[in-house]
């Protein structure tokens, strides 16, 4: 179930013009209903709970990669062409975070926080701008992998049903990959599958956004040298790529201390600061960001031309 270039060019252009609209159902949210469902039974069952974790894992991801592919075998190219749609989101990832910095513009602080609060996990209440844009430019780089390249390299791979299956294991490690009292052993199995799907995406976005950055405006070089040097510093495997990567090409320092509940969690620094942290950064990011995605796109298309 491989995908044709105007399908693929479709459904990316798709997700570009509508983003998420909130009013429009979405696959993921099903799926996170369906998840907590089964999470529910399973924990009833009383089984140990990395046993329950894991055939969680096995039931969400197979039962949501099955309803994919049965909508594409009776539903043929419109069906792929709304899954690559559907579980895309350069655009909507843009306009989360381009909320944020708009509220700065307005120098609506608390708006901006509450803004932020929706896309990243740490503490926002007392954020200053400059850490506001941190966790803006770092949210959208580990984002850049985890929502566009990463579904576009299994689509590349196994088509729809590809892309589909990694959507579930990487929604799945965002619910329940957790290191605490609660999901430190349901999670485990969930937690480590995220991180062995996205090795090879993650080191990927990280080449892309190296050839972005030869675009008038960064520093390609840097963008090399500062992820070769910071990218494995971080405590995840994967995220520290794209964040170094970005942080390089654009000559900011990423990474620090944030705060979790209250609780402080220091992550190595991550770049050189060239220049400040300020939210006109966000164009730059942007630019990373829809670079890295055409990049991409045409890297599958031209490799679907031979095929």
């Amino acid at each position: 179930m491989m995908v044709s270039t105007s399908e693929l060019l479709a459904g990316v252009g798709l997700d570009l013009a509508l983003g998420d609209p909130q009013w429009m159902p979405h696959p993921i949210r099903a799926l996170g209903w369906f998840a907590g469902t089964c999470e529910k039974m399973l924990r009833a069952t009383g089984m140990p709970p990395r046993a329950a974790g894991l055939l969680f894992w096995l039931l969400v991801v197979g039962c949501f990669t099955f309803a994919v592919w049965v909508t594409i075998y009776f539903g043929g190219g419109w069906a792929r062409v709304y899954w690559i749609y559907s579980l895309l989101a350069s655009r909507d990832l843009d306009q989360e975070a381009g909320r944020v910095v708009r509220a700065l513009d307005d120098h609506d602080t608390e708006g901006a926080r509450r803004w932020l609060s929706w896309i990243v996990g740490r503490d926002t209440q007392s954020l200053n701008e400059r850490e506001m844009v941190r966790a803006t430019v770092e949210t959208v780089a580990e984002n850049l992998s985890d929502g566009v390249i990463a579904p576009l390299f299994f689509l590349a791979l196994a088509g729809p049903v590809g892309m589909a299956a990694y959507k579930a294991v990487n929604t799945l490690d965002s619910m329940v990959g957790h290191k605490n009292d609660t999901y430190a052993e349901f999670g485990w199995a969930a937690a480590r599958l995220d991180d062995i799907a996205n090795f090879i995406p993650a080191r990927l976005t990280a080449v892309l956004i190296w050839i972005a950055a030869l675009l008038p405006g960064f520093d390609a070089g840097r963008a090399i040298r500062v992820t070769l040097r910071d990218g494995k510093s971080q405590p995840s495997p994967n995220s520290g790529y794209p964040e170094a990567a970005v942080a390089g090409a654009m000559g900011v320092q990423l990474g620090g201390t944030n705060f979790y509940k209250g609780e402080p969690r220091s992550k190595a620094v991550m770049g050189d600061a060239v220049h400040p942290l300020v939210r006109e950064m966000f164009g730059k990011v942007r630019v990373l960001l829809y670079a890295s995605e055409a990049l991409c796109v045409l890297a599958i298309a031209g490799c679907a031309k031979w095929r």
